[in-house]
């Protein structure tokens, strides 16, 4: 893995290809290369490093082609080498591939086809598939039929794109991994995301695990294994090709951290009503869910956390709800009933955890939901029912935007639930409900009178850093050390607040600034807290709707959030971590927008 681009009918595929590619750095890299068709054959460049040593090296010694391939790597099989860089080629260099994904069963095709005199050059799985292909050419194959049946080899994961020999074709095809076609007025394009060709056209088909493509100058088809034509529609996509740039920001990240007012109002636009309070989603009219009897939600990462706050929630209304690690879902193996109903979270809607998690849980018998930023992913595909997050593309690897969003739709879920199964429509949902209508507004004060860049500074040589909350803080804590480890490359933890005198006190000293998170939920105790580290002498900063109260006397300095329900307020005090996370890794000088790593969609387990 990481990320596929290729581009057929385009009047300058080399450009076309490494511009797609600089569109998907976001999705996290270690080296990245090209490959075109021309007269003389096929054209390779391929670099360790940035998208920008591959352009250096093009401009140093230019290839061109009617056609290509390009690709982002992310090591799984072998070093980060220019040779382990993709595309691969077969020995003839008549034949490239790209591909996302892990092939499991690579070591004995690859014993296979040396005992039958091909030389290798890498030291990757994806390597096998052009010696394959070149393999069934010399047994009379064509192109199409060379290319299918090397893919009928392979196990594992993979999107797969190839050009092969002297055929004025792009070959694609996918199996749990995503790919996604562009279509122009006489050009085509293939990604492993949609901002990789936004600029050039607004139209896509979404492919399905399964799905051949052959994209050629005239047009594209659409197959099944057996070379049987399948219907995929085209979609329009909603996004201005400005959504996938900085805007004048410095760092994506921080241009989502700004954009999310905007991207809250789209989550709750038309499904809350304002006059009654109550909850109006189209997707899921009143008593959808009244047979539910247990909810398990299942996310990694921030979207773990998400699921984290919303399983909170549902148990405070009387709901039994489990948040589990998509990861541990197959160990852990929770039992479900066909009334489990199992939420997927997930902004790619390709994780592949969690894509695993939903198949089991299928399996099992129970329904299953997707809670997705992504029209057509493969979450939606797999899962009963989906709601959408609306939260617009997501270019930095940190998820912020796309967090808030998740929790808040999970909200909104939580009181479709509480309607259906309970039958309580309480004050306390009304309060609830008209506080998420304020919150693109409290947001956007947040924003607005953030102090956390002097935070950032006034702690940035600091050995760790902690985050407590209890209740709905709890998760917030979690991601608010997340995002400020994974882009600052400190060290820094979350805790239960109650947790602390059980172990981790004793981590606790002068320079370990603490941040605790104040909702309106057991402040008290979480102020009792406070005082405990302080009398360590750790630096508290709090987090906090009462700039004048006994918490701000007691902290040693405030982030201030408005005043909002309890259930709310988790939300609001999150994007003050964010600031402070982003604030802290600018001051590192860190590349915020590509942490080392790390990839913005895990497709492979």
């Amino acid at each position: 893995m990481c990320g596929i681009t290729a581009c057929i009918g385009t009047d300058e595929s080399v450009d076309s290809l490494l511009d797609g590619l600089r569109r998907l750095e976001y999705r996290g890299y270690d080296s990245a290369g090209i490959a075109v068709k021309n007269q003389a054959g096929i054209s390779l460049t391929k670099r360790v490093g940035e998208v920008s040593e591959l352009v250096g090296a093009v401009e140093r010694d230019p290839i061109d082609g009617t056609f290509g391939i390009g690709h982002t790597r992310w090591a799984t099989h072998g070093g980060v080498t220019d040779n382990n860089a993709h595309p691969h080629t077969d020995e003839s260099g008549r034949i490239a591939v790209v591909h996302n994904g892990i092939i499991t069963n690579y070591q004995s095709l690859r014993s296979e086809l040396e005992s039958n005199g091909h030389k290798f050059e890498s030291e990757t799985d994806t390597e096998v598939v052009p010696h394959l292909i070149e393999e069934n050419l010399r047994d009379g194959a064509t192109p199409e039929e060379a290319f299918r049946a090397a893919v009928g080899r392979l196990n594992g994961t993979y999107a797969l794109a190839s050009i092969i020999g002297d055929e004025e074709a792009i070959f694609a095809t996918r199996s749990g991994s995503p790919l996604v076609l562009g279509v122009g007025e006489g050009e085509y394009f293939l990604a492993s995301d949609v901002p990789a060709f936004i600029q050039h056209t607004d139209q896509v088909v979404y492919l399905h695990d399964g799905d051949f493509i052959i994209a050629r100058p005239s047009g594209y088809e659409v197959t099944d294994s057996g070379g049987r034509p399948v219907d995929r529609p085209l979609k329009y996509i909603e996004w201005d090709p400005e959504t996938a740039t900085k805007g004048g920001y410095e760092h994506f990240m921080y241009k989502e951290i700004n954009e999310q007012p905007g991207s809250l109002r789209r989550t709750i636009h038309g499904r809350l009503n304002a006059l009654s309070g109550g909850v109006e989603l189209e997707e899921f009219p009143p008593g959808t869910f009244s047979d539910v009897e247990q909810v398990h939600i299942v996310g990694m990462g921030t979207s773990h956390h998400a699921g984290m706050f919303a399983a909170s929630l549902l148990s405070e209304r009387g709901i039994p709800a489990y948040a589990f690690m998509s990861g541990e879902y197959a160990v852990i193996k929770p039992p479900v009933t066909e009334n489990t109903l199992v939420i997927a979270v997930t902004q790619s809607g390709e994780t592949a955890d969690t894509l695993d998690a939903i198949r089991r849980a299928r399996a099992a018998g129970a329904r299953t939901l997707a809670l997705t930023n992504v029209v057509g992913s493969s979450i939606t595909r797999e899962c009963d029912d989906e709601l959408l997050i609306r939260a617009g593309p997501e270019i930095g690897v940190a998820a912020t935007k796309t967090f808030s969003s998740q929790v808040t739709a999970l909200m909104l879920l939580t009181e479709r639930f509480v309607e259906d199964i309970t039958g309580n429509k309480s004050g306390v949902a009304r309060d609830v409900m008209d506080s998420l209508a304020r919150l693109p507004g409290d947001v956007q004060e947040v924003l607005d009178t953030s102090n956390a860049r002097e935070i950032a500074e006034e702690y940035q040589d600091s050995d760790s850093y902690f985050f407590i909350g209890r209740g709905l803080a709890h998760p917030v804590a979690l991601e608010g050390a997340l995002k400020f480890k994974e882009i600052s490359y400190e060290h820094a933890e979350g805790f239960a607040a109650s947790e602390l005198k059980h172990g981790p006190l004793a981590l606790v000293t002068p320079m370990t600034p603490v941040f605790a998170i104040f909702t309106g939920f057991e402040d008290e105790a979480t102020l009792s807290n406070m005082k405990e580290v302080q009398a360590r002498g750790a630096p508290v900063v709090a987090i906090t709707s009462d700039p004048d109260g006994e918490i701000a006397e007691f902290a040693d300095h405030v982030l201030t959030i408005p005043e909002t329900h309890p259930d709310v307020a988790g939300i609001t005090a999150n994007i003050q971590l964010q600031l402070v996370a982003y604030h802290a890794a600018k001051l590192l000088d860190r590349p915020i927008d590509k942490p080392r790593n790390l990839a913005k969609c895990v497709t492979v387990e």
